[in-house]
């Protein structure tokens, strides 16, 4: 829902309206980014001290509190109203200081990346030493396993035996 901005005055102080009106967009996209991190601050704590107010009417009325003033409060729909005003004015600043914030982390990705092609490409051919094919010069050479025994040989006795009661030799 839309509110006016003669309906922002009237809700907001002046400072307060003033914290809102940076936070819509001309001038959000002019701050620079302290002064973004800054207007952030602010409202944050203007939000946080208007939804404090606003539960502690919302708590008068319903009796569970002692009121604060001189008069018990009566109605707290100003209040709420003025915290979501200044919710919605946290959660513009803050989209645009993500959309910055990954602006430049996309900036930094596409350095990087354009760095190391320029290292790949200035290294040149790597494959300009290798052959052409999988199976290069004479191919595989076996390798004998020492650990067998030569042919028709039994290393053991019991061997034998184990061979005689098993149907001979497998």
């Amino acid at each position: 829902m839309s509110i006016s901005s003669r309906q922002e005055a009237r809700l907001l102080s002046a400072d307060e309206a003033d914290l809102v009106a940076r936070s819509h967009h001309p001038s959000l996209r002019e701050a620079d980014d302290t002064g973004l991190a800054e207007l952030i601050t602010r409202l944050r704590e203007r939000r946080d001290r208007a939804r404090d107010v606003s539960r502690r009417q919302r708590r008068e009325l319903r009796g569970k509190a002692a009121p604060s003033g001189t008069r018990p409060a009566t109605d707290n729909t100003g209040t709420r109203q003025k915290a979501a005003l200044l919710a919605a004015a946290v959660k513009r600043a803050s989209k645009e200081s993500e959309r910055r914030r990954n602006a430049q982390a996309r900036g930094s990705l596409v350095a990087t990346s354009r760095r190391a092609l320029a290292l790949k490409q200035a290294a040149g051919d790597r494959t300009a030493g290798r052959p052409a094919s999988r199976t290069a010069n004479a191919g595989m050479n076996p390798v004998p396993n020492e650990n067998l025994a030569p042919s028709g040989a039994l290393d053991s006795q019991g061997q034998e035996v184990a061979m005689r009661r098993g149907g001979g030799p497998r």
